[in-house]
């Protein structure tokens, strides 16, 4: 699962590391509390190359009649991606990537509380989401959408939950992006073990409306 995120590279930086040409529609950054169905920064490759473009944070399938039509499609699941009718022929012809800095999961005390944690690179590189992407609506009124790929988690991140995004390193990037073929099948699995850290971080990001730097500090002993 991965319900939040955190952008805080600029958006010029973003479209140099990736070499993509940047949309004039971005969403500004820094942003430390991205939530599903907002905008978020994606990569994709489309006739002229890499593309750097906001789109809607959860995705529709074709059928859906409305936003609210059937469920929030934020996440796809790894293991059955290519047989779930509304994924299988995004994961085949229509894979991208979700920039982030971080994201954030929620472990549960006895009684029910939830305790948010912030998770990032060990390295503090930008973290390369694996997505998929949908396009919805009428062409008049039409956005584009996206779901984050997940799996199983590793050792390392089974502490906090089971399941945690499928992080693309630099070398899968073309793969995963049809720029290097389509068979990108041996990329989803967990990540290292060793790729990322994590701490507790202040129960105020549990609001969609918080913002601000302080919700990815560690959290004071």
């Amino acid at each position: 699962m991965c319900g939040r995120i955190a952008v805080t590279l600029p958006n010029d930086a973003m479209a140099q590391l990736f070499a993509a040409q940047p949309a004039n529609t971005l969403p500004e950054t820094p942003n430390y509390n991205v939530c599903p169905t907002n905008q978020v920064h994606v990569v994709r490759t489309g006739d002229t190359g890499r593309q750097l473009m906001p789109m809607r944070w959860g995705f529709l399938p074709r059928w859906y009649t409305s936003e609210t039509a059937g469920p929030l499609l934020i996440n796809a699941r790894s293991e059955t991606i290519a047989e779930k009718p509304a994924f299988r022929e995004a994961c085949r012809a229509r894979r991208c990537i979700l920039v982030a800095t971080g994201f954030y999961e929620w472990t549960k005390t006895p009684e029910g509380a939830r305790l948010p944690w912030y998770i990032h690179r060990r390295d503090r590189a930008v973290i390369a989401l694996a997505g998929i992407w949908q396009d919805w609506g009428p062409e008049v009124d039409r956005q584009t959408t996206c779901a984050i790929v997940t799996t199983a988690a590793n050792r390392h991140m089974a502490a906090i939950h089971h399941r945690m995004p499928l992080i693309l390193e630099l070398g899968d990037w073309p793969l995963w992006l049809g720029e290097a073929g389509h068979g990108a099948a041996p990329l989803m699995r967990p990540g290292a073990d060793e790729v990322l850290s994590f701490h507790r971080v202040d129960p105020a990001v549990n609001s969609n409306r918080a913002s601000g730097p302080e919700l990815i500090a560690p959290l004071a002993a």
